[in-house]
């Protein structure tokens, strides 16, 4: 059994049994049995895909909510860039600042800031070490977890070091235990645009603990905001970050601020995955750097978002030149973070779903899928419930499955039982009725 917690979840009851889910989800983990979803747990990389393309919202995001603020005594808020993108009539980010004080928070601590001091980090990784090109940047937990799954030769290729949203969390904790605040009195509460960074704060990627306590999604904190923002008379100057760090909120922003030139960034799961294979495959050895995001248009195309992607990229570039504008001396300013912000535990291949532990068994195993997925008619429609005729033969091979859940091998047999009952009624014994020729 997977020990995985995951972030993406499934309401049944609001479920009809369609398979757009099945077709779009990149690991395969959908299946629709007995005219419902199941999300199968050792497969989901929580990338929200079946939350954006599900019609009926039977997926959700299970995010923490701001009534646990009052499990901590000093409330610390970090919100991700994109949160400023999603008021169309905000440019200075002090405004939503201030409105995150109001809204019950000590402290806020931008992620924006963390992306900035990752970069740095990132930049010296790069230049002094051996990684294998091209290197892939670690920042997306989906995209990460994604290669552990599908891609493990490109394990390698990850840039071991912390999200920007970790390496913060660790500042702003840190620095208060320094000035005498107790751990357990301290929480750290994460804006995220996405489901995966729950996922990655209850489950890191590259070390044992991850210091945000909660994380709750910028859907509701945004109503919440707009209500305190509106009454707003005096607006605290709280910004930390330039707009180096704000621009990680979209696709491009972190290969831009690293300074390398020949660099890919791509956005989107399916997007990602194509580029992910030619990796594989060896024809992408002449790039140095890819930075893929799994949502569209990057982070700010996000599950947990409220603005459409392409109108919160708009609006985020009038953000990011009025932060130029009001930018401050903030280079120069030492935090302290506990250790350096390179990974100190292994990332490992995690096999999904294997045919068998005995190996003997798994090649045969393996053979009998091969034959099973001959016989099927390839169309990959979706209406046996799984996304496609090999994972069908799969799933069969697991005793998940019959040959007969597919439509078309059903009504091949049902043609030849009805031509087997004709041949059976001809052969009817003189003594109950056949009739003589």
């Amino acid at each position: 059994m997977c020990k995985h917690l995951h972030s993406v979840t499934l309401q049944e009851d609001k479920c009809r049994g369609c398979t757009d889910c099945i077709k779009r989800c990149p690991t395969e983990a959908i299946r629709v049995r007995n005219g419902k979803a199941k999300i199968i747990n050792e497969r989901c990389i929580d990338c929200g895909m079946c939350i954006k393309v599900c019609k009926n919202h039977a997926k959700k995001a299970v995010t923490d909510t701001l009534d646990s603020l009052s499990e901590y005594k000093y409330k610390v808020a970090m919100p991700a860039p994109t949160l400023y993108a999603q008021f169309k009539n905000i440019l200075d980010v002090n405004v939503i600042l201030t409105g995150l004080k109001k809204l019950g928070f000590d402290e806020i601590f931008e992620v924006a800031r963390g992306a900035e001091i990752v970069t740095e980090a990132s930049k010296k990784m790069i230049k002094n070490s051996s990684l294998k090109k091209p290197i892939i940047s670690s920042v997306c937990p989906v995209i990460v977890r994604l290669i552990q799954i599908r891609f493990p030769e490109l394990i390698d290729n990850i840039l071991p070091i912390m999200s920007p949203m970790e390496v913060a969390a660790r500042i702003v904790k840190t620095n208060l235990i320094n000035k005498g605040f107790k751990k357990e009195d301290i929480g750290i509460f994460f804006i995220s645009p996405c489901a995966a960074k729950a996922t990655n704060a209850k489950n890191p990627i590259g070390f044992e603990k991850s210091f945000v306590d909660k994380v709750i999604s910028i859907r509701d904190v945004y109503m919440k905001l707009i209500p305190i923002i509106k009454k707003i008379d005096k607006v605290q100057e709280i910004r930390q970050s330039t707009r180096k760090g704000i621009g990680w909120a979209m696709s491009g922003g972190e290969g831009e601020v690293l300074g390398i030139d020949n660099y890919i960034a791509v956005d989107g799961i399916e997007n990602v995955n194509r580029i992910l294979e030619q990796v594989e495959n060896g024809k992408l050895e002449d790039v140095e750097f890819i930075e893929g995001l799994a949502c569209d248009g990057g982070c700010l195309g996000g599950p947990l978002t409220v603005e459409n992607s392409f109108v919160a990229k708009n609006h985020l570039k009038k953000v990011l030149n009025y932060s130029m504008n009001q930018a401050k001396n903030i280079e120069e300013e030492n935090f302290n973070i506990e250790g350096n912000l390179t990974w100190n535990k292994e990332v490992m291949y995690k096999p999904v779903m294997t045919l068998d532990e005995d190996m003997e068994k798994a090649i045969k195993k393996m053979e009998e899928l091969e034959r099973i997925y001959e016989k099927l008619p390839h169309i990959d429609c979706g209406s046996c419930g799984t996304p496609n005729c090999r994972a069908l033969a799969e799933d069969i091979v697991r005793n998940n499955a019959n040959i007969e859940d597919c439509i078309f091998m059903l009504r091949q047999k049902v043609r030849k039982m009805a031509e087997d009952m004709v041949c059976l009624s001809q052969k009817l014994p003189p003594a109950i009725g056949r009739e003589k020729m």
